[in-house]
């Protein structure tokens, strides 16, 4: 329109100075609007004609008519294959009104806009709310058949930069019943900056995000110690690709090798070592006792003896929830651990040994190799079945920042072999979860009322070695620390003698492959073992 007008007048301008039309007014009108048409009018018919020529095009809901919302619609009204129904919002005030001839709907109009408009998915704009009101949001919407997707951030919106791939779907951590644990900076940062540390096991899942905290947190040296070469070449190059000023160190190793820890220890002066190594997958350490025991006990025992021996200052060992009254040989190889490091710490009081040994025992980690979450989108995108071991089954979860934050932090609170634990919240149901998975994709599960459905839920049965339910203490007592969403237990050790003699058991049982004599030590030293194996 500026454009028109601006020509209009300097055509009259000329027109009237010329004199070649005497008092143009008439002409200049019908010029003006001709001109506003035919550049406007034509454009907005041919953007008519073009969109629906495309036929196919997902009908969807904007769920907040906020700015945030407003702004979604915007981004989206060009493209051919979204087309936008109507927004909902909580504001009764705001209901009966229109955006850009949308209406505004009361949430509970959904069930209609899904069932008799067509309505397939609902885009969440509303960036700003909180994870509790989230997830209460997320429970009343995936009650409706339609694809959940949460908008990416408001910033992102405000640049321009949002378009219909970044509509990402919802994120199973979005349904955790508790607020994301905020990290203390002090604690964070206490045992890390400027200083050099190594994380052992580090291409593994917990040991990668602990080395993105760490390297966060500007330490002088991060050695990351891995046995898998592409693990170690995955982490590096990641972290490589930062371009921080840390100066990173690679180095292909095994924990168990005690003379090469003692060696990488002193040659680059470390600080502060995560114990991270382990194998953690409960029915393949079943089927693998004897390297179940090499690693996390003996690897374990290797690492903290090396630590002690080169004056390391801080040693911080990441347990599991699995090491409570453990009925398979991986939480069994766990709670072995935490004795020895519990029975070093009280030894290592009467002595001039400085090593600071810390342990952080968590529940399950959302993403984390192994977990129950990449299982279940993988059966998923393959269409099915939805494997559970058992409809009672819960779990405790956390995500993957939580557990590399919370080892950090508890690192920093150690002093002399203290268990650490989160404030988990609830514990999540398995099948819930599995039934929240299939939902939030867009699916609908197959069952015996629903025979059409996309999705199956299928009943497994207990795997070797699986609990129904998790524990994190072993005598239901814990005591509060600096951070109010960290714990510390109370967990009893026993003498570092009565270790000792233990070990030379587990050793020659080992080298035997005497799996019952292996068994016979964990009953005699585990509180609460019991195999079900």
């Amino acid at each position: 329109m500026i454009a028109g007008s601006v020509y209009t007048l300097l055509w009259f301008l000329i027109v009237i100075s010329v004199g070649i039309v005497e008092k143009p007014y008439d002409f200049l009108i019908i010029n003006w609007m001709m001109t506003l048409f035919c550049v406007g009018g034509l454009r907005y018919v041919a953007r008519w004609i073009l969109i629906q020529r495309s036929r196919e095009y997902s009908r969807v809901v904007i769920y907040g008519a906020g700015s945030a919302g407003i702004q979604l619609e915007t981004a989206m009204k060009y493209n051919s294959e979204i087309k936008v129904i109507a927004f909902i919002d909580d504001d009764q005030s705001m209901h009966g009104q229109y955006i850009e001839g949308i209406k505004i709907y009361d949430p509970s109009s959904l069930s209609w806009l899904a069932e008799k408009q067509g309505a397939s998915e609902v885009l969440v704009a509303v960036p700003s709310i909180s994870r509790s009101k989230k997830y209460k949001l997320l429970q009343f919407l995936k009650q409706f058949p339609m694809v959940i997707r949460l908008l990416p951030g408001l910033t992102d919106l405000a640049q321009g930069r949002v378009s219909v791939s970044d509509l990402k779907r919802i994120k199973i951590e979005d349904l955790l019943k508790r607020e994301v644990r905020e990290p203390n900076k002090e604690l964070l940062k206490k045992d890390i900056q400027n200083r050099n540390v190594l994380v052992t096991g580090a291409g593994g899942s917990i040991g990668s995000e602990i080395c993105r905290q760490v390297i966060r947190q500007q330490p002088n040296l991060l050695i990351l110690f891995e046995i898998s070469e592409h693990a170690l070449y995955k982490i590096e190059k990641e972290l490589l690709e930062i371009k921080s000023d840390v100066q990173i160190m690679a180095v292909l190793g095994n924990v168990t090798n005690k003379q090469r820890l003692e060696i990488i220890f002193d040659r680059y002066n470390v600080h502060t070592i995560y114990h991270t190594a382990a194998y953690k997958h409960v029915p393949m350490v079943e089927k693998n006792t004897l390297a179940g025991l090499r690693c996390n006990i003996f690897g374990t025992l290797a690492c903290v003896e090396a630590a002690i021996n080169s004056d390391v200052q801080s040693f911080i060992f990441i347990s599991t929830d699995k090491a409570v009254r453990p009925t398979n040989i991986m939480g069994a190889t766990k709670r072995f651990a935490e004795l020895i490091l519990q029975a070093l710490a009280t030894e290592n009081k009467d002595s001039k040994v400085n090593t600071r040994i810390s342990i952080v025992r968590f529940g399950n980690v959302l993403g984390s190799s192994g977990s129950v979450v990449p299982l279940f989108r993988e059966q998923i995108e393959k269409g099915g079945p939805v494997t559970v071991t058992d409809p009672n089954i819960i779990r405790y979860f956390m995500t993957i920042s939580e557990a590399a934050q919370l080892v950090i932090q508890a690192g920093s609170m150690g002093s002399a072999g203290e268990i650490f634990l989160l404030d988990m919240g609830e514990p999540i149901p398995i099948l819930q979860l599995a039934k929240d998975m299939i939902r939030l994709s867009g699916m609908s599960i197959r069952d015996r009322n629903n025979s059409d459905g996309d999705i199956e839920i299928k009943i497994t049965g207990l795997r070797p070695g699986e609990k129904l339910y998790e524990e994190l203490l072993i005598d239901d007592s814990a005591a509060t620390t600096k951070h109010k969403k960290i714990m510390r237990a109370n967990d009893k050790g026993i003498s570092m003698e009565k270790i000792r003699e233990k070990l030379l058991e587990l050793e020659e049982a080992a080298r035997e492959g005497d799996y019952i004599r292996i068994k016979q030590v964990f009953t005699d030293t585990v509180e609460g073992f019991k195999s079900s194996n």
